[in-house]
């Protein structure tokens, strides 16, 4: 039944939290200056000493009991009030069977159509006022309460999920729907720690692949949207994702599971809201953006240091990057070893036709833009610009990438502020 689905999800987050404690050593962000070499120590530099999943199951207004169950706060799992007492299971549908005959078919069929209707009732209650004037919305759209009613009930969760995906763009208040539906968050959270067995060893399948990234696709669409995206946060769902961006299997499905992970937490950055930034900045994001920007494709290079720039082109984000030379070093490593195999693939690519060069010098463009924009916005700060003068890659000084900026006037632009800034402390 539901509970024992959320206690597994409870119980499951909590041996995830074990798992990651054993596997990472615990420092304080203030131990300062270290002897550790540029990649030495990568998390221990940026992992806060800080419980990761404390509060998680809160978030959801549901807290932990003893003996593995789940005791009710007065709230429902998603904070909608609860309507006059407790009741049970039983007080709550009559018509279950109790050591009595199955219901028949027309019987299941009114009992879907009354649960259709109190999730529309429930909804309009929940989002009263909450939702702003003007473009569409999902309310009155009946096939929405369908799918969410199979999403959460029905056998056909699979295709719940991928019917709810398509209408993301189509409704505004989507992701509002989704977020106060009885029982749809807590559906998505067991949706991505059902995979949390196939990632070690990785045995992921076409299908699991699929079915995971449909339900990561519906966390975008909440954690993009400006009314849920701190209720997102305040339930700790970033978290979550954490164990699929720590993967480097090399297959296309792990890809794909990566790449639709970090489009969730881009959706969180996309807005430069100081709350998303804060929050990122008490986990563990940073390392693993770094790692994925060192080792993996060029896509999910991409993707990695958009959320890397969008942390950085906060003072908080900038500050937290800056305050120990260690932390600057790493960051200024794995950016100019970006740059190197950048240099290197234009050298690769002068022998090539013209035609070859134009596509790979397009999406080489896109990930040189946002290196160019992360070391600016490092020079910024004092410190850093100074240790930029001795360690900035020379292809940024010698006009390597002049070919692949030729039609970028912004990106040649900040690039050559970039020098001015560098050139200013060098004696």
């Amino acid at each position: 039944n539901g509970e024992d689905k959320l206690a597994t999800i409870y119980v499951s987050a909590l041996n995830y939290k074990d798992w990651n404690n054993n596997m990472k050593k615990r420092v304080p962000w203030s131990s300062g200056m270290t002897s550790l070499s540029p990649r030495e120590g990568l998390d221990d530099m940026f992992n806060p000493n800080v419980p990761r999943f404390g509060g998680v199951m809160a978030g959801l207004g549901m807290s932990g009991q003893q003996g593995g169950g789940i005791q009710n706060t007065g709230q429902l799992p998603l904070g909608l009030p609860i309507q006059g007492q407790q009741q049970s299971s039983l007080d709550k549908n009559p018509n279950l069977p109790v050591n009595g005959p199955l219901p028949t078919q027309q019987q299941q069929q009114q009992q879907h159509t009354q649960k259709v209707q109190q999730t529309q009732s429930t909804l309009l209650y929940a989002l009263q006022g909450s939702i702003v004037d003007g473009g569409s919305r999902a309310l009155g759209d009946e096939q929405i309460y369908q799918w969410i009613s199979e999403l959460v009930n029905g056998t056909n969760r699979e295709r719940a999920l991928l019917e709810l995906g398509k209408k993301r763009e189509q409704y505004d208040d989507l992701a509002l729907v989704l977020w106060n539906s009885f029982g749809v968050m807590t559906v998505l959270l067991e949706e991505i720690i059902s995979v949390y067995p196939y990632l070690n060893p990785p045995v992921l399948t076409a299908s699991v692949s699929n079915r995971v990234c449909n339900a990561l696709a519906l966390l975008q669409c909440v954690a993009s949207n400006a009314n849920t995206r701190g209720l997102f946060l305040s339930a700790n769902f970033p978290l979550y994702l954490y164990p699929f961006l720590s993967t480097f299997a090399r297959q296309r499905l792990f890809e794909y599971l990566r790449l639709t992970s970090l489009g969730v937490i881009g959706a969180l950055v996309k807005n430069d809201t100081p709350e998303v930034i804060n929050f990122l900045l008490s986990t563990e994001i940073v390392p693993l953006c770094l790692n994925i920007m060192e080792i993996l494709s060029e896509l999910l290079k991409t993707v990695a240091i958009f959320i890397l720039q969008k942390i950085l082109l906060d003072d908080q984000g900038l500050l937290y990057i800056c305050t120990t030379y260690e932390r600057f070093h790493t960051v200024a490593s794995v950016l100019a070893k970006m740059i190197e195999q950048l240099a290197l693939q234009q050298q690769q690519q002068q022998p090539q036709g013209a035609q070859g060069a134009i596509s790979s010098s397009t999406s080489s463009g896109r990930l040189l833009k946002h290196i160019v924009r992360c070391y600016m916005r490092l020079s910024d700060n004092l410190e850093a610009r100074k240790a930029l003068g001795s360690i900035l890659p020379e292809p940024l000084r010698d006009g390597t990438f002049l070919a692949i900026l030729q039609d970028d006037t912004a990106t040649k632009r900040c690039l050559a502020q970039l020098l001015s800034n560098i050139n200013e402390v060098q004696p």
